[in-house]
């Protein structure tokens, strides 16, 4: 479904991001890159989706092929989710207005400048549901706890009807409870959608999820 050939990253002060890599992840996987601080996991995650842009080797995606091509790189990111460990929402927007950034991927720049319709809404508030926040979706973001936020941003990917998911370090500012809380959304995510799901996680995070 997506593969690396020698994937190589290095910035433009020397540094070695990601030492050539190749790999295949499968479809309905929910894969775990895990690894202490600057062992390149986030950098491969975002390799994934040309966020990080390999210095060289290719990405491959089924029915894309290689994302060096701009066209190819476009109709990739439409088809996938990103989640990230600072949320990157509006503070200022409800939580449904939120979700709903996640459908604009669907639309020409000129239809986006009208208001979404009855079924992105109703979309989008069936993915704040699913993660347990539908009697939040008129609430401003800015006043909900960073659980919260992260969970708004799952729903925003799932509204999103990805391909694929990728997740940053999603739980890296959360507490125990919390963060086994969104690991778990996320993999019944995997399961339920069959979409493939692929987190990058710091070894601390991982044994503080699942910690007793």
């Amino acid at each position: 479904m997506l593969r690396l050939h020698d994937v190589e990253v290095t910035y433009s002060n020397g540094v070695v991001g990601l030492k050539p890599t190749s790999l295949t992840f499968e479809r309905r996987a929910f894969t775990v890159l895990l690894g202490l601080s600057g062992a390149g996991k986030s950098t491969l995650l975002r390799s994934l989706n040309h966020l990080v842009t390999p210095t060289s080797g290719s990405v491959e995606v089924d029915g894309i092929k290689r994302l060096e091509e701009t066209d190819n790189l476009r109709k990739h990111r439409r088809q996938t989710a990103m989640i990230f460990q600072q949320h990157q929402l509006i503070g200022r927007y409800t939580c449904l207005q939120n979700v709903l950034v996640g459908r604009l991927g669907h639309y020409s720049m000129w239809r986006t400048l009208l208001p979404f319709g009855e079924l992105d809404r109703r979309l989008s508030l069936d993915c704040l549901d699913r993660v347990g926040l539908l009697s939040r979706a008129l609430q401003r973001v800015y006043n909900l706890s960073g659980g919260q936020q992260q969970r708004v941003g799952i729903a925003r990917a799932i509204a999103q009807q990805p391909n694929l998911i990728l997740a940053d370090e999603p739980v890296a500012s959360l507490d125990p409870e919390t963060a086994y809380r969104v690991l778990g959304m996320l993999h019944e995510i995997t399961k339920q959608d069959e979409i493939p799901t692929i987190v990058s996680l710091h070894q601390v995070d991982l044994a503080k999820a699942f910690a007793d």
